[in-house]
């Protein structure tokens, strides 16, 4: 049983107003700009982009990469700052289990750019690009060619471009991004600026999400009391997840903002078997009790009362065959060797972390392992240049806390026959293309 998730599967849960986001998918072949525009219509004309702010703040649309900061407030932050701002729609996806911007730049990039152009417009930005990483070749060629259907028909103002990050897992983070884009490595900044201010060749930069910039697309030709018509108070519209493990139908799934985790399960065909965990958020994520499935709800707001958020937008079923010490081993493992070197705390603590953890599944640790772990895992957060520090710590917590009796096990005997088996979660994401 893989956990990767294939990005051909795409479903919506209903009934329930969806698909919004999915609604012009096409069988697996990128949606041309006639298809597009057949479900959606054209953008509408002498759209004031004052109000389309007020609009998108109306709606309450949050990013949908990873930090659900408000949208708004964001392009607000750009409009205001000095010089002649730039969008970068960040595609990079830098999150190894995550295949939800991947569907929506193969499959559905003129939601994409739309969202782009409209953005533009409210910052009074000239310049758009589209971040990927580089072995994303696919939506690369379709971006390129609904770029091109959009410039014969002259629907954007703004110039458009696609560029091609390094597959790191920090590609995707905003001031890596940035210092890519300035010609330099994919390391986060120490200090301010921050990009609203002076990103993108020291010009004001809005970097949004391509989920969200998809969303705001909608939200111009619907208005924000349609938005609200689906989701909570605190968390309004769909979501893109990507679900993976042991399902029946693993992909991305669109479903309200709210929605059970056990009405997501259901519409995959429900679990193939018991579970171990259920991990939410990816990497940066926290590992649940698959016994407390019923009481869970894919919000920020509610998962928070489970010590977990829905991050990026992943959830993973771990096989009950699966070891959840060496799965969380592995992780803790690439997040280690995937720092940008440039923090102490974070390089050596991660490492550290990264270390001890491996020792507790062969039975080597030393007797001061778990003690160490619990102070590093509170130490860390906050003392790095981003959030690589605080992500990893935060998995490696969940897992102590809701696997502690099995690691305890590892420590005492070392590791189980499940231990020596290919890790389920750390699978590069190019996998899962035809999985």
């Amino acid at each position: 049983m893989s956990a990767t998730a294939p990005r051909r599967r795409s479903h919506a849960l209903a009934p329930s107003g969806l698909p919004r986001l999915l609604g012009a998918l096409a069988g697996g072949e990128p949606a041309g700009l006639d298809r597009h525009l057949e479900l959606h219509g054209p953008l509408p004309a002498r759209l004031d982009p004052r109000k389309l702010l007020d609009a998108i703040e109306a709606a309450g649309l949050r990013g949908r990469g990873g930090a659900a900061f408000p949208a708004a407030t964001k392009m607000r932050a750009v409009r205001k700052a000095r010089g002649r701002a730039i969008v970068v729609a960040n595609g990079c996806e830098s999150e190894p289990l995550s295949a939800k911007d991947a569907l929506l730049l193969c499959e559905l990039p003129h939601l994409v750019l739309d969202g782009a152009e409209l953005a533009a417009r409210i910052v009074g930005a000239d310049e758009v690009v589209i971040a990927i990483e580089a072995p994303n070749t696919e939506a690369a060629g379709s971006l390129e060619r609904a770029i091109e259907e959009r410039r014969a028909e002259r629907l954007d103002s703004a110039t458009v471009s696609i560029f091609l990050a390094a597959e790191r897992f920090l590609s995707g983070q905003e001031a890596a991004l940035v210092s890519q884009l300035n010609g330099g490595p994919p390391k986060p900044t120490l200090a301010p600026p921050r990009p609203a201010e002076r990103g993108v060749n020291r010009r004001p930069t809005l970097i949004q999400n391509v989920e969200t910039l998809a969303n705001v697309a909608l939200i111009a030709r619907h208005g924000p009391h349609w938005f609200r018509e689906l989701g909570t108070e605190a968390e309004s519209g769909s979501r893109l997840l990507t679900l993976a493990g042991a399902v029946a139908s693993p992909g991305v799934y669109e479903i309200e903002c709210g929605t059970p985790l056990a009405s997501l399960l259901s519409a995959a065909g429900g679990l193939d078997g018991p579970a171990a965990g259920v991990l939410i958020g990816g990497y940066f994520g926290s590992w649940l009790d698959a016994r407390r499935i019923a009481g869970v709800e894919l919000s920020n707001e509610a998962l928070r009362r489970h010590g977990a958020t829905l991050d990026c937008g992943i959830v993973v079923a771990l096989p009950q065959g699966a070891c959840p010490v060496g799965e969380t081993v592995a992780v803790a493992g690439y997040l280690a060797s995937e720092t940008a070197n440039q923090c102490g705390p974070c390089v050596h603590g991660t490492a550290a972390i990264a270390g001890t953890l491996r020792a507790l599944a062969c039975g080597t640790a030393q007797r001061s392992a778990f003690a160490d772990l619990e102070r590093w895992a509170a130490e860390l957060p906050g003392r790095g240049a981003c959030h690589h520090p605080n992500g990893l710590a935060n998995f490696v917590a969940s897992a102590l806390r809701v696997f502690g009796p099995l690691f305890a096990e590892h420590a005492a005997s070392g590791p189980c026959a499940a231990c020596t088996a290919d890790s389920l979660l750390r699978s590069p994401r190019a996998a899962m293309v035809g999985a």
